[in-house]
């Protein structure tokens, strides 16, 4: 939810707000941060950094959460460790930007640096006008949802997490990199094997979604690097992975928020979006209007 006011402001609160992603549900249990590579501190990293591959620190977490191709995760960001109240913006201070999400198949989720290639498995950059992947955590007390590709291969995997705060990308090395890594055992699934990029080099400090001007005039957003894989993956119970172009900046009809092949009745998970397109929440929650962009079973 950004101040329209110049690039000096921007500057100003560039350092009001940092955050880190700490916690992991999964089909709509909370593993909180046991199996997170929790960053060593909520600032950000820049773009061909070390640490933009998990995170300042990257110290392993102590268990691996299981969890089948094709089910529900839900990472949660916050601002200061161990703070999950939603009366606290998950990332403020004018941080907005896209959230992206990405996995890599490693031989030992508890082990692996994650040097190898990392393939896109959701991503939300800009929603509406002055509304973005940012401000949907915001709305959702830190929360996103998505699926896991239900045709890849079972065995380890690390969960790469990513916000790209743009307030101060109007210049090289501006863009602002909020990563963890999740350890996860993915059961179930097929034989995919998607390939994709290595980190640091999956972006380059000049890609048009690095180096923008998050206070000038544009149309649309291109979130950086690859496409989304969606081999099998189906919908999940919050927008579905954006296109790298997504809507105009100029439109606020809730028509450009993103559409989802809506689930059966009843299984939209706590905390999930509902309403429709989206489906129904599950016994003992209720779908709450929380903007006119989104509304979260509560």
């Amino acid at each position: 939810m950004k101040f329209n006011s110049v690039a000096l402001l921007a500057f100003a609160t560039s350092v009001a707000a940092h955050s880190t992603w700490q916690q992991l549900w999964v089909n709509g249990v909370d593993k909180a941060s046991t199996c997170a590579r929790l960053p060593a501190s909520n600032s950000p990293v820049g773009t061909t950094e070390a640490a933009v591959r998990c995170g300042n620190g990257n110290t392993f977490a102590p268990s691996v959460c299981e969890v089948n191709a094709g089910g529900e995760i839900t990472i949660e960001m916050h601002a200061q460790n161990g703070d999950r109240s939603c009366t606290n913006e998950a990332i403020g201070g004018n941080h907005d930007g896209p959230v992206i999400v990405y996995l890599q198949k490693v031989s030992d989720a508890k082990t692996a640096s994650g040097s190898g290639q990392w393939f896109k498995i959701y991503q939300n950059g800009l929603v509406s006008k002055d509304y973005w992947g940012t401000d949907v955590i915001n709305a959702n007390c830190g929360k996103q949802s998505l699926r896991i590709p239900a045709d890849i291969s079972a065995g380890d995997y690390l969960l790469r997490t990513e916000v790209i705060a743009l307030h101060v990308a109007g210049s090289p090395g501006g863009a602002q990199h909020y990563v963890s890594c999740f350890q996860l055992k993915i059961t179930g699934g097929g034989s995919a094997n998607p390939s994709g990029v290595a980190f640091p080099g999956g972006y380059s400090a000049t890609d048009p979604g690095i180096l923008f001007n998050l206070y000038g005039s544009y149309t649309s957003y291109p979130v950086p690097g690859p496409a989304v894989y969606t081999g099998g993956a189906g919908s999940g119970s919050n927008p579905p992975p954006a296109s790298s172009t997504t809507s105009t900046r100029t439109s606020t009809s809730t028509s450009t928020q993103p559409t989802a092949t809506a689930p059966a009745a009843g299984t939209v998970q706590k905390w999930g979006q509902c309403g429709t397109g989206y489906g129904n929440c599950v016994a003992g929650s209720t779908c709450v209007k929380l903007n006119d962009y989104y509304s979260q079973c509560q």
